[in-house]
């Protein structure tokens, strides 16, 4: 799966413990914002050892809501790729420094396990709405679990092993920022393991998955020229009807 972020924006009710403080503020994807507007995509794309675990459970992927994925496999059926392309929600920035702190995107990612003897007894796995807080190196997301898992929103999935790439958003301009080495939390993979309904074959397979994929993130900024307000537009006409009342007086 794929997902941008880092360069991404943080949208409606981003909760990143860490991420907000007195310089910060967040962005909505496509507002102005010090005559810049935003936008961009976020990818997640899983690792080569993640896939192998895929194909040991014969587990499906397919998008999810606003996402695009992108899904290879050889002749034999085995994974060459899985990923996800979701667009950008919003970004949180320091105000100051233009420094990105967190992104957010929506849409994701969509794992179906079937029952396989001592793999899985079945189940399914949604990974969608990503929230990265790139401040302390943390993934979040919302989970939609079979087996009774339901839905966990903001929940602390992967940590994030180093960042690469653009970490300001200086002007108008495109911005890639590459966060590699996805680890998955303890709860992250009790909550994988339920919802997938993996045995103990599964289990041994997602345990030696140290590294779950990558996270980037395209920001493309804007120049945005501001637009007078009809109001405005009002009082300047009514300033120049005044400047031309009084030179007709000096005239006189």
């Amino acid at each position: 799966m794929k997902f941008t972020l880092k360069t991404i924006v943080a949208a409606t009710a981003f909760v990143a413990a860490g991420v907000a403080n007195a310089a910060s503020v967040t962005v909505a994807a496509n507002t102005t914002y010090e005559g810049l507007s935003f936008s961009g995509n976020g990818a997640l794309s899983f690792s080569a050892d993640l896939l192998g675990a895929l194909d040991t459970g014969k587990v499906a992927v397919a998008g999810y809501g606003a996402a695009k994925a992108t899904v290879t496999k050889d002749a034999d059926g085995y994974f060459l790729e899985a990923s996800a392309a979701a667009p950008i929600t919003a970004l949180t920035i320091d105000s100051t420094t233009r420094t990105v702190l967190a992104a957010a995107t929506t849409g994701g990612a969509t794992q179906t396990a079937p029952a396989l003897k001592s793999v899985s007894s079945g189940g399914s796995l949604t990974v969608t709405d990503l929230n990265v807080d790139i401040a302390n190196k943390r993934v979040y997301a919302t989970l939609i679990g079979g087996n009774g898992v339901g839905t966990l929103t903001n929940f602390y999935l992967w940590n994030i092993g180093s960042i690469t790439g653009a970490t300001q958003v200086t002007g108008a301009g495109t911005f890639t920022t590459n966060m590699t080495g996805l680890s998955i939390t303890t709860e992250g993979f009790n909550q994988f393991s339920k919802s997938l309904g993996l045995l103990s074959l599964g289990k041994s397979a997602l345990l030696g998955v140290t590294d779950f994929g990558s996270i980037s993130s395209t920001i493309i900024a804007k120049s945005v020229t501001a637009v007078p307000e009809p109001s405005t537009y009002a009082l300047m006409g009514l300033g120049l009807v005044g400047l031309s009342l009084a030179s007709r007086r000096k005239a006189k």
